[in-house]
């Protein structure tokens, strides 16, 4: 059964910065596209972040530059870096997988492409 944990979230001032990460279980995540999304009070979810197999990275220009995508396959593990946070930046973040049995390259930026999602860990970012 796949299984996808988060944790990482909390509070913090603006500038400053947190790492997010998402523990894969019930199957070999180096072959898979993976992302980060978040979804604020009153909004809709957005991509804020997504890797492919081959490392490859895709970010919206709200994030671009601040946070960076990473995985590690030898723990099955995924992260966000997340530098100089804004108010903004408050939301629930999920991670979310696209795992077929197959390689996927080519990183992806819709929810509509991934079909395995994590519980969520909160960010929250004071003015």
């Amino acid at each position: 059964q796949v299984q996808l944990v988060e944790s990482g979230g909390g509070s913090v001032q603006s500038g400053g910065s947190l790492r997010l990460s998402c523990a894969a279980f019930g199957y070999t995540s180096s072959s898979t596209c993976m992302g980060w999304f978040r979804q604020a009070p009153g909004k809709e979810r957005e991509g804020v972040a997504g890797i492919d197999s081959v490392g490859k990275t895709i970010y919206p220009d709200s994030v671009k530059g601040r946070f960076t995508i990473s995985r590690d396959n030898a723990k099955n593990t995924l992260y966000l870096q997340m530098d100089t946070l804004e108010p903004e930046d408050t939301a629930m973040y999920y991670c979310a997988a696209r795992w077929t049995g197959a390689r996927c390259t080519g990183p992806r930026s819709g929810q509509d492409q991934y079909y395995y999602w994590g519980q969520g860990t909160q960010v929250t970012v004071s003015s």
